[in-house]
C-alpha cells in the first residue's frame, strides 16, 4: 500500500476548520458565556437558573502534556489491531472528577478547541497535571494519560478519523503548553489572564493590558538535491541512533525569508551553496519531547522524525515545519561538527531501497497494542527495536523518519518521483509517501 495522506500528521484538525461568528452559539465567545452558566449550576440549590439551550460540552484532560486516551478493538479476529481514541468526558463528569480532588472547575481553567456544528458539540481542553488522584479514578474506567509521541506512532495513517484526533490532540497540547509558559506579561511582569475562551491572554496590569497570542515558531526543513537530481544530501545528528539519516532543518531568524533560511542553514551545517528553493508542504509540530532512557526509546522517537531538540522540555509550544526541495549549486561537503555529526550524498537507488525495507506499519501496530495495554492497566513488555529490521532479522542499512514526519515525505517523494504508482505499490512494503492535492 502507498501512503497517500490528505494532510500531514497534526494538520487537518476537524474541529477548527473555521471559526463561527461571534453571535453563533458555537463561537468561542458564545460558548464561553454558556460555559460559565453551566459551571455555576449547583444541583443542590435552585438559586441559579438553568442555562439556556446550548451545545453539548466535551472536555479533554491533559496531564503533564499527555492527553487522556482510551483504546478498543472493533473486530473479533485475534489479529485485529486496536485503535486509540481521545478520552473526551462530559463537563459534569469533569466537574465531578476534579471535585473529588478538592478542585473547583472554573471557566478560566478550560481552553476552547473548536466545535462540530453537525453534532451540536463544543470541545474544550483542561490541564489537570496537579491532580494525581485523577489517575486511578480515570484508570478504573480504562482511560490513560498517554504521551502524544506514542499516540502519534500508534495512529493508523490510513484512518482519517484517527488522524483527525491526533491533530486535535496536537492543537490542544500546544495551546495548554502556551498557557503554562505565558503566565506573566513579558512587558511589565504582571500576571496574565485568559481571554476569548483561552485563545489569547491579557496582562492584568490596568496600565499595560498587553494582548498576548499563542506563538508559532517556523522551522525550515529541506531535502537538498544535486544538480543532476540523482542524489540527496542527508544529515546525521550526534543523538541519532546508528543508521538514522534525515533532512537538514533550522529555525528562521528575524528579518529572514523562508528561502534565505534554507540557503543559510544548508551552508552553515554542510557548506553546500543552494540556488533554487521549491516549496513542498508544511506541518504543524506541537512541542514533543521525551527523556531518552534506552536504545528502544531512541528508535521509537527518532524513526518517527524527531529531528529537533528532543532530550528535554522546550520553551517552544508549537513549531511549524515548512518543507522545501533545495537544489545545490556546489557539491563539496564541509560539515559543521557543532550542528551535525555527518552529512553525505545518497543516491536515489539507495534511498529507495531503504524506504522499501523499513517496517513502519509494523511499528504502528506494535505501538497501538502498547497503548491498548496501557489503557487496560497492563504494561506489556516488548522490545520495539526489532520492528525496524528487515525480514531476515538483519539491521536495515539506513532508515529515515517515519510517515508522521514531513522529512519522510520530502525524502520519499523525491526518491519515487520517476516511478509509476502501480510499480511502487507492487514493489515495496512501505513505498512512496505523498500529500494529496499538492
Amino acid at each position: 500500500m502507498s501512503i497517500n495522506l490528505n494532510a500531514h500528521a497534526f494538520a487537518g484538525n476537524p474541529i477548527r476548520s473555521k471559526t463561527p461568528k461571534a453571535h453563533d452559539p458555537f463561537s468561542p465567545s458564545s460558548a464561553f458565556q454558556s460555559l460559565k452558566t453551566h459551571l455555576l449550576q449547583n444541583p443542590e440549590t435552585t438559586s441559579v437558573p438553568p442555562p439556556p439551550k446550548s451545545p453539548l460540552f466535551k472536555v479533554l484532560p491533559f496531564r503533564k502534556g499527555r492527553p487522556l486516551a482510551s483504546s478498543s478493538i472493533t473486530g473479533n479476529n485475534d489479529d485485529d489491531v486496536p485503535s486509540w481514541h481521545l478520552g473526551w468526558i462530559s463537563l459534569p463528569d469533569c466537574k465531578n472528577f476534579l471535585g473529588k480532588c478538592g478542585v473547583d472547575l472554573t471557566e478560566d481553567s478550560l481552553v476552547y478547541l473548536g466545535s462540530k456544528v453537525e453534532d451540536d458539540v463544543v470541545y474544550w481542553a483542561v490541564d489537570v497535571s496537579g491532580e494525581s488522584i485523577l489517575v486511578p479514578e480515570l484508570g478504573d474506567k480504562q482511560f490513560c494519560f498517554v504521551e502524544l509521541r506514542t499516540l502519534m506512532v500508534a495512529t493508523d495513517w490510513s484512518d482519517s478519523i484517527a488522524m483527525g484526533e491526533l491533530a486535535i490532540a496536537g492543537h490542544a497540547r500546544a495551546l495548554l503548553e502556551w498557557h503554562n509558559l505565558s503566565r506573566f506579561c513579558g512587558h511589565c511582569g504582571e500576571k496574565t489572564i485568559p481571554k476569548e475562551a483561552g485563545r489569547r491572554k491579557q496582562c492584568s496590569n490596568e496600565s499595560c493590558k498587553k494582548r498576548i497570542y499563542p506563538r508559532v515558531d517556523p522551522v525550515v526543513i529541506m531535502l537538498v538535491i544535486d544538480r543532476e537530481n540523482d542524489r540527496a544530501l542527508l544529515g546525521r545528528q550526534s543523538r541519532f541512533v546508528p543508521r538514522m539519516w534525515s533532512c537538514l532543518a533550522g529555525f528562521i531568524e528575524p528579518g529572514e525569508s523562508l528561502e534565505e533560511a534554507v540557503r543559510r542553514e544548508t551552508y552553515e551545517e554542510a557548506g553546500i551553496e543552494v540556488g533554487e528553493v521549491v516549496y513542498h508542504s508544511s506541518q504543524p509540530w506541537p512541542e514533543l519531547y521525551a527523556y531518552l532512557n534506552s536504545l528502544e526509546d531512541h528508535i521509537l522517537i527518532l524513526v518517527f522524525g524527531y529531528v529537533l531538540d528532543i532530550v528535554g522540555p522546550s520553551s517552544i509550544p508549537c513549531q511549524l515545519m515548512v518543507g522545501f526541495f533545495a537544489y545545490a549549486k556546489s557539491l563539496e561537503i564541509n560539515v559543521d561538527k557543532e550542528e551535525l555529526e555527518d552529512a553525505q550524498w545518497h543516491s536515489r537507488e539507495v534511498v529507495r531501497k531503504a524506504l522499501a525495507v523499513a517496517e513502519y506499519k509494523k511499528a504502528q501496530k506494535t505501538t497501538a497494542a502498547k497503548v491498548d495495554q496501557m489503557c487496560k492497566g497492563v504494561e506489556k513488555g516488548r522490545s520495539l527495536s526489532a520492528d525496524f529490521n528487515v525480514e531476515s532479522g538483519e539491521l536495515t542499512p539506513m532508515f529515515f523518519p517515519g510517515p508522521f514526519a514531513i522529512a519522510h515525505h520530502l525524502i520519499s517523494t523525491w526518491a519515487n518521483q520517476d516511478v509509476p504508482t502501480d510499480v511502487v505499490e507492487a514493489g515495496s512494503k512501505q513505498p512512496s509517501s505523498s500529500i494529496s492535492n499538492l
